[in-house]
Protein backbone atom coordinates (compact mmCIF):
# COMPACT_ATOMS: atom_id res chain seq x y z
CA UNK A 1 0.00 0.00 0.00
CA UNK A 2 1.32 3.44 -0.91
CA UNK A 3 0.22 6.51 1.09
CA UNK A 4 1.39 10.05 0.43
CA UNK A 5 0.88 13.60 1.65
CA UNK A 6 1.20 16.72 -0.47
CA UNK A 7 0.46 20.40 0.08
CA UNK A 8 -0.58 21.26 -3.46
CA UNK A 9 -0.99 25.01 -2.83
CA UNK A 10 -4.26 25.20 -4.85
CA UNK A 11 -5.73 22.08 -6.41
CA UNK A 12 -7.12 24.21 -9.25
CA UNK A 13 -3.68 25.50 -10.21
CA UNK A 14 -2.05 22.11 -9.72
CA UNK A 15 -4.71 19.80 -11.17
CA UNK A 16 -2.90 18.70 -14.37
CA UNK A 17 0.25 17.92 -12.37
CA UNK A 18 -1.76 16.17 -9.66
CA UNK A 19 -3.57 13.91 -12.11
CA UNK A 20 -0.34 13.05 -13.92
CA UNK A 21 1.41 12.31 -10.62
CA UNK A 22 -1.38 10.05 -9.42
CA UNK A 23 -1.23 8.09 -12.66
CA UNK A 24 2.54 7.67 -12.54
CA UNK A 25 3.17 7.22 -8.81
CA UNK A 26 0.86 4.32 -8.00
CA UNK A 27 -0.40 6.05 -4.88
CA UNK A 28 -3.35 4.37 -3.12
CA UNK A 29 -4.16 7.14 -0.64
CA UNK A 30 -3.19 10.79 -0.94
CA UNK A 31 -3.59 13.40 1.78
CA UNK A 32 -3.92 16.89 0.31
CA UNK A 33 -3.51 20.28 1.97
CA UNK A 34 -4.19 23.85 0.82
CA UNK A 35 -6.88 22.86 -1.65
CA UNK A 36 -7.85 26.56 -1.78
CA UNK A 37 -11.21 25.81 -3.34
CA UNK A 38 -14.80 25.48 -2.16
CA UNK A 39 -16.02 21.90 -1.91
CA UNK A 40 -18.54 22.40 -4.72
CA UNK A 41 -15.65 23.27 -7.03
CA UNK A 42 -13.44 20.36 -6.04
CA UNK A 43 -12.50 18.13 -9.04
CA UNK A 44 -14.37 15.05 -7.84
CA UNK A 45 -15.15 13.79 -11.34
CA UNK A 46 -11.61 14.09 -12.71
CA UNK A 47 -10.30 12.12 -9.74
CA UNK A 48 -13.09 9.58 -9.97
CA UNK A 49 -12.06 8.86 -13.56
CA UNK A 50 -8.67 7.77 -12.17
CA UNK A 51 -10.36 5.54 -9.61
CA UNK A 52 -10.16 7.82 -6.56
CA UNK A 53 -12.91 8.64 -4.10
CA UNK A 54 -12.53 12.00 -2.36
CA UNK A 55 -13.34 13.23 1.13
CA UNK A 56 -13.07 17.01 1.26
CA UNK A 57 -13.14 19.65 3.96
CA UNK A 58 -12.81 22.96 2.14
CA UNK A 59 -14.74 26.21 2.09
CA UNK A 60 -13.01 28.64 -0.24
CA UNK A 61 -9.80 30.31 -1.31
CA UNK A 62 -7.79 29.57 1.84
CA UNK A 63 -6.84 26.34 3.62
CA UNK A 64 -8.80 23.20 2.71
CA UNK A 65 -7.82 19.53 3.05
CA UNK A 66 -8.79 16.31 1.32
CA UNK A 67 -8.28 12.56 1.26
CA UNK A 68 -8.12 10.72 -2.06
CA UNK A 69 -8.38 6.93 -1.96
CA UNK A 70 -8.66 4.08 -4.42
CA UNK A 71 -8.83 1.45 -1.62
CA UNK A 72 -12.01 2.61 0.10
CA UNK A 73 -13.16 5.66 2.02
CA UNK A 74 -15.28 5.03 5.09
CA UNK A 75 -16.19 6.70 8.39
CA UNK A 76 -15.27 10.15 7.12
CA UNK A 77 -14.93 12.88 9.74
CA UNK A 78 -14.60 16.47 8.59
CA UNK A 79 -12.95 18.95 10.91
CA UNK A 80 -11.09 18.62 14.17
CA UNK A 81 -13.14 17.72 17.24
CA UNK A 82 -12.46 20.40 19.82
CA UNK A 83 -11.19 22.82 17.19
CA UNK A 84 -10.37 26.09 19.01
CA UNK A 85 -11.26 28.18 15.96
CA UNK A 86 -9.65 31.43 14.90
CA UNK A 87 -11.40 34.77 15.24
CA UNK A 88 -14.64 33.05 16.08
CA UNK A 89 -14.79 30.43 13.35
CA UNK A 90 -13.38 26.99 12.59
CA UNK A 91 -11.09 26.62 9.60
CA UNK A 92 -11.08 23.59 7.25
CA UNK A 93 -7.81 22.04 8.40
CA UNK A 94 -8.55 18.37 9.05
CA UNK A 95 -10.32 15.39 7.52
CA UNK A 96 -10.05 11.73 8.46
CA UNK A 97 -11.25 8.42 7.06
CA UNK A 98 -10.63 4.70 7.01
CA UNK A 99 -8.90 3.67 3.79
CA UNK A 100 -8.71 -0.09 3.54
CA UNK A 101 -6.78 -1.35 6.58
CA UNK A 102 -5.54 2.10 7.66
CA UNK A 103 -7.13 5.01 9.48
CA UNK A 104 -5.72 8.26 8.06
CA UNK A 105 -5.88 11.96 8.88
CA UNK A 106 -4.95 14.77 6.49
CA UNK A 107 -4.07 17.91 8.45
CA UNK A 108 -2.99 21.44 7.67
CA UNK A 109 -1.68 22.91 10.90
CA UNK A 110 -2.01 26.70 11.26
CA UNK A 111 1.05 28.64 10.12
CA UNK A 112 1.36 30.81 13.22
CA UNK A 113 2.55 33.84 11.23
CA UNK A 114 4.65 35.53 13.94
CA UNK A 115 5.53 34.53 17.48
CA UNK A 116 3.62 37.44 19.02
CA UNK A 117 0.64 37.09 16.66
CA UNK A 118 -2.72 35.64 17.83
CA UNK A 119 -2.37 33.05 15.06
CA UNK A 120 0.65 31.60 16.89
CA UNK A 121 -1.37 31.03 20.06
CA UNK A 122 -4.11 29.51 17.89
CA UNK A 123 -1.53 27.18 16.35
CA UNK A 124 -0.51 25.83 19.76
CA UNK A 125 -4.15 25.45 20.81
CA UNK A 126 -4.87 23.60 17.56
CA UNK A 127 -2.05 21.16 18.32
CA UNK A 128 -3.61 20.45 21.72
CA UNK A 129 -6.96 19.72 20.10
CA UNK A 130 -5.28 17.46 17.52
CA UNK A 131 -3.52 15.52 20.27
CA UNK A 132 -6.79 14.94 22.11
CA UNK A 133 -8.57 13.92 18.92
CA UNK A 134 -6.03 11.29 17.79
CA UNK A 135 -4.88 9.84 21.12
CA UNK A 136 -7.26 6.88 21.04
CA UNK A 137 -6.36 5.77 17.50
CA UNK A 138 -2.66 6.45 18.10
CA UNK A 139 -2.60 3.96 20.96
CA UNK A 140 -4.72 1.40 19.11
CA UNK A 141 -3.84 -1.80 17.26
CA UNK A 142 -5.08 -0.67 13.85
CA UNK A 143 -2.50 1.04 11.57
CA UNK A 144 -3.06 4.76 11.97
CA UNK A 145 -1.31 7.89 10.73
CA UNK A 146 -1.64 11.65 10.76
CA UNK A 147 -0.13 13.09 7.60
CA UNK A 148 0.12 16.64 6.38
CA UNK A 149 1.70 20.04 6.52
CA UNK A 150 2.55 20.56 10.18
CA UNK A 151 4.22 23.94 9.68
CA UNK A 152 6.92 22.92 12.17
CA UNK A 153 10.44 21.67 11.50
CA UNK A 154 11.01 18.99 14.18
CA UNK A 155 14.77 19.59 14.60
CA UNK A 156 17.48 22.01 13.52
CA UNK A 157 18.51 19.46 10.88
CA UNK A 158 15.11 19.99 9.26
CA UNK A 159 15.94 23.54 8.11
CA UNK A 160 18.72 24.56 5.76
CA UNK A 161 20.13 27.12 8.21
CA UNK A 162 18.93 27.44 11.79
CA UNK A 163 20.31 30.98 12.04
CA UNK A 164 18.07 32.09 9.16
CA UNK A 165 15.01 31.26 11.27
CA UNK A 166 16.06 32.96 14.48
CA UNK A 167 13.03 34.54 16.12
CA UNK A 168 10.63 33.10 13.54
CA UNK A 169 7.86 30.53 13.75
CA UNK A 170 8.22 26.89 12.67
CA UNK A 171 11.31 26.31 14.85
CA UNK A 172 10.38 27.67 18.27
CA UNK A 173 10.65 25.50 21.40
CA UNK A 174 6.89 25.74 22.00
CA UNK A 175 6.05 24.44 18.51
CA UNK A 176 8.55 21.60 18.78
CA UNK A 177 7.22 20.76 22.23
CA UNK A 178 3.74 20.51 20.71
CA UNK A 179 5.08 18.00 18.18
CA UNK A 180 6.80 16.03 20.93
CA UNK A 181 3.57 15.97 22.94
CA UNK A 182 1.69 14.65 19.90
CA UNK A 183 4.25 11.86 19.50
CA UNK A 184 3.73 10.88 23.12
CA UNK A 185 0.26 9.59 22.22
CA UNK A 186 2.00 6.65 20.52
CA UNK A 187 3.04 8.19 17.20
CA UNK A 188 6.47 8.22 15.64
CA UNK A 189 8.00 10.36 12.91
CA UNK A 190 8.35 8.36 9.69
CA UNK A 191 11.37 10.22 8.33
CA UNK A 192 11.66 9.92 4.54
CA UNK A 193 14.85 9.50 2.59
CA UNK A 194 15.87 12.35 0.29
CA UNK A 195 16.19 11.67 -3.42
CA UNK A 196 18.94 14.29 -3.57
CA UNK A 197 21.16 16.06 -1.04
CA UNK A 198 21.56 15.03 2.58
CA UNK A 199 18.32 16.18 4.19
CA UNK A 200 14.77 15.27 3.13
CA UNK A 201 13.34 18.78 2.87
CA UNK A 202 9.73 18.97 1.74
CA UNK A 203 9.19 22.73 1.27
CA UNK A 204 11.17 25.41 -0.57
CA UNK A 205 9.98 29.01 -0.82
CA UNK A 206 9.31 30.29 -4.35
CA UNK A 207 11.49 33.34 -3.65
CA UNK A 208 15.26 33.87 -3.78
CA UNK A 209 15.98 30.67 -5.76
CA UNK A 210 15.36 28.62 -2.63
CA UNK A 211 14.70 25.39 -4.53
CA UNK A 212 17.76 25.44 -6.80
CA UNK A 213 19.89 26.37 -3.78
CA UNK A 214 18.17 23.71 -1.63
CA UNK A 215 17.20 26.23 1.03
CA UNK A 216 14.37 24.11 2.31
CA UNK A 217 12.55 22.82 5.37
CA UNK A 218 11.03 19.51 6.40
CA UNK A 219 7.56 20.49 7.58
CA UNK A 220 5.38 17.93 5.75
CA UNK A 221 5.34 15.00 8.13
CA UNK A 222 4.00 11.49 8.52
CA UNK A 223 3.25 10.52 12.12
CA UNK A 224 2.26 6.86 12.45
CA UNK A 225 1.40 4.60 15.35
CA UNK A 226 3.34 1.41 16.13
CA UNK A 227 1.40 -0.91 13.76
CA UNK A 228 1.78 1.66 10.97
CA UNK A 229 5.49 2.22 11.59
CA UNK A 230 6.15 -1.51 11.73
CA UNK A 231 4.60 -1.94 8.27
CA UNK A 232 6.73 0.78 6.58
CA UNK A 233 9.08 -0.59 3.92
CA UNK A 234 10.20 2.70 2.38
CA UNK A 235 9.57 6.44 2.53
CA UNK A 236 10.90 9.24 0.37
CA UNK A 237 10.39 12.83 -0.71
CA UNK A 238 9.46 13.04 -4.40
CA UNK A 239 11.64 16.08 -5.01
CA UNK A 240 11.16 15.80 -8.77
CA UNK A 241 7.59 17.04 -8.37
CA UNK A 242 8.86 20.35 -7.01
CA UNK A 243 10.62 21.04 -10.33
CA UNK A 244 9.38 22.87 -13.38
CA UNK A 245 6.68 25.31 -14.30
CA UNK A 246 3.53 25.33 -12.20
CA UNK A 247 4.92 23.31 -9.29
CA UNK A 248 3.70 23.62 -5.73
CA UNK A 249 6.23 24.94 -3.23
CA UNK A 250 5.92 21.59 -1.42
CA UNK A 251 6.94 18.12 -2.63
CA UNK A 252 4.97 14.92 -1.97
CA UNK A 253 6.12 12.66 0.85
CA UNK A 254 5.51 8.99 -0.03
CA UNK A 255 5.30 6.03 2.34
CA UNK A 256 5.19 2.37 1.28
CA UNK A 257 3.60 -0.16 3.63
CA UNK A 258 3.51 -3.96 3.72
CA UNK A 259 0.06 -4.73 5.09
Amino acid sequence: MRIATWNVNSITARLPRLLAWLESSGTDVLCLQEAKVAEDRFPFEELRELGYESAVNATGRWNGVALLSRVGLEDVVKGLPGDPGYEGSEEPRAVSATCGPVRVWSVYVPNGREVDHPHYAYKLQWFEALKAAVAGDAAGERPFAVLGDYNVAPTDDDVYDRAAFEGLTHVTPAERAALASLRETGLSDIVPRPLKYEHPFTYWDYRQLCFPKNRGMRIDLVYGNAPFAKAVTDSYVDREERKGKGASDHAPVVVDLDL
